[in-house]
């Protein structure tokens, strides 16, 4: 069975940067739905297209097809005393988006004087990404998750 709409689709991937360092990888396989549900880069999705179980994929992103470019203005500077903790870089902070009413995930770069610049960007925003993915399983995906535009059950996620 080949990949078509409506597949859900399990599979392994590795993101690497430019210089092929590994940012991430999966350790259990992640689930999509395929078919234009936004549950995978479109691209990514478009070179899966029936592909088939054991098929790889090796796809490379510019940051408008991967996370985005650097938005400046989600880099914020902020007194040490307004965060409810001793911060340290690498720490996450939600915090709540005025304009969309969204939720952002500042990460803190950077410490000084009294001073946290915090960055909402994702962390790998403004990198051309390469992302090979091996496809693990294929099944149709029931009414129910065509109708919610997502997996469920095992691998899925719930909202």
């Amino acid at each position: 069975m080949a990949i078509a709409k409506n597949s859900v689709v399990t599979l392994h991937y590795e993101m690497y940067d430019a210089d092929n360092q590994l940012l991430d990888k999966t350790e259990e396989p992640i689930a999509y739905l395929h078919g234009g549900y936004d549950g995978i880069f479109p691209l990514v999705e478009e070179a899966l297209h029936e592909k088939n179980v054991g098929d790889v994929v090796d796809v490379v992103l510019s940051p408008d097809d991967a996370f985005g470019e650097q938005d400046e203005s989600l880099v914020r500077i902020e007194d040490a005393d307004v965060f409810p903790v001793e911060v340290e870089a690498g720490m996450m902070f939600e915090a709540d988006d005025p304009e969309t009413g969204g939720v952002v995930i500042y990460r803190v770069t950077d410490i000084a004087d009294g001073k946290v610049v915090v960055d909402g960007n994702h962390p790998f925003a403004g990198m051309k990404i390469r992302f090979k993915a091996t496809v693990d399983g294929i099944r149709e995906a029931t009414a129910e998750e065509i109708e919610h535009g997502h997996v469920h059950g095992e691998h899925g996620h719930h909202h």
